[in-house]
């Protein structure tokens, strides 16, 4: 029987305990990615989607069901802040959240972060949710594109998350129609991160069933060297107005009993790693971290990137000159060798000596004209004539001389 729904979630290559946390119930769907290193953004997900879990109901409409789990983020939001206070050593944790309520044939999304949802629709995969990163807020300002953002120094700056650090968070709240056929993804940036949106399309379009697509997604992300922590709803759309998985499933740190002040590590990358994936498996994320969504920060951010952008661009002409300069002198110092060479050869019907070698770059030749001898080709005998047209390589100059007389003597 072909699974409908399903969730899945892996520690990655790296990370020593797994900070996101997943629910796939019979109405409710949701991806958290914790963050705030060893803070205990474990926590701050797992604390989360327990909290919420009570939203895995029918309601009336989608409007109703959106604003019940806005409220109830918020309410987890203010038990995040709680558990800080009586426990100091979480101060600073936090957590994205991406998740929806399936009211029929209406999903009511809630989103904070820079986990996704995706709708994978007819073979075609698009990002519904909009990351709430300092780097996004770079691309939609159009100061960079999607490809710069996926390599910048500040791509773990988010702007916006639930936790201690923020009492009143903004929650982006939206109502989308779907339609049988629809699969919708929900995942940590443990997967998006590092599998192309066109390779995650491939995979859902070669698994109809939830549970191999899943397995396949996260089978994907440590083939590409996952060193993040790596979470994964998909939710299948057929005629009924339930998406349910057999039983309420947590995935992650939500599975696990909740425990506070977990310190967390990463693991050595080992050497299998980073012989299949050098690049990849040293590029190890930082931890993801929140910083206020104010202008003033994001004008401090703006200016950082632009002296950034100025080194980098001074660093690549200083470079780029460094080259020129050796090619420069390499090829200088390349000609004045072949300067050093002679060979003797013909030029307008007669032997001449030439001072060079006998190639040529493009239209330009290595040689020239050092001397003409005077001798007529023509009156050598064949085999002179032959090897004098096919050049006659000199030790120096003195050698190509005694050529010359050589020549001269077999015409007396």
């Amino acid at each position: 029987m072909t699974t409908l729904s399903a969730a899945g979630s892996h520690v990655g290559k790296v990370r020593a305990n797994n900070q996101d946390s997943g629910y796939a119930g019979e109405h409710l769907f949701v991806v958290a990615d914790g963050m705030g290193g060893h803070a205990g953004g474990d926590v701050a997900s797992a604390m989360t989607l327990q909290s919420i879990a009570d939203m895995d109901r029918p309601f009336e409409s989608a409007d109703e069901a959106a604003r019940a789990l806005s409220s109830a983020l918020l309410d987890a939001n203010q038990e995040l802040a709680e558990a800080v206070f009586e426990h100091p050593e979480l101060t600073g944790m936090g957590t994205t959240v991406s998740g929806f309520v399936r009211v029929g044939h209406r999903l009511a999304i809630v989103h904070i972060g820079d986990s996704r949802i995706y709708r994978w629709r007819a073979g075609r995969l698009t990002q519904i949710t909009k990351d709430h990163t300092f780097v996004q807020r770079l691309v939609d300002s159009g100061r960079i594109s999607a490809e710069e953002a996926a390599v910048h120094p500040r791509r773990s700056v988010l702007m916006r998350v639930l936790g201690d650090v923020d009492l009143t968070p903004e929650i982006d709240s939206e109502i989308v129609d779907t339609e049988p056929g629809d699969r919708w993804l929900l995942c940590s940036d443990g997967l998006s991160g590092f599998v192309s949106e066109d390779r995650i399309a491939e995979l859902l379009a070669e698994h109809a069933d939830a549970a191999a697509a899943v397995e396949a997604l996260i089978d994907e992300s440590l083939d590409e060297g996952a060193p993040d922590n790596v979470t994964i709803v998909i939710v299948g759309v057929d005629e009924s107005p339930s998406s349910a998985v057999s039983r309420p499933l947590f995935v992650g740190s939500a599975a696990q009993p909740l425990t506070f002040g977990a310190s967390v590590t990463k693991r050595s990358v080992r050497l299998p790693a980073l012989l299949l994936h050098p690049l990849k498996a040293q590029s190890i994320p930082e931890d993801e971290h929140f910083e206020p969504e104010s202008e003033e920060f994001f004008r401090e951010l703006i200016a950082e990137d632009a002296r950034r952008k100025v080194r980098r661009r001074i660093t690549w002409s200083v470079g780029l000159l460094l080259v020129i300069a050796l090619v420069t002198s390499a090829l200088v110092a390349g000609y004045q060798w072949t300067q050093t060479r002679f060979f003797v050869g013909v030029t307008d019907g007669q032997v001449a000596i030439f001072q060079g070698v006998q190639q040529s770059i493009g239209p330009f030749p290595l040689s020239s004209v050092y001397l003409e001898s005077g001798i007529d080709v023509d009156d050598l005998e064949p085999f002179s004539r032959q090897r004098v047209e096919s050049t006659i390589n000199a030790d120096d100059l003195a050698d190509a001389l005694s050529i010359i007389d050589r020549l001269r003597d077999e015409l007396d």
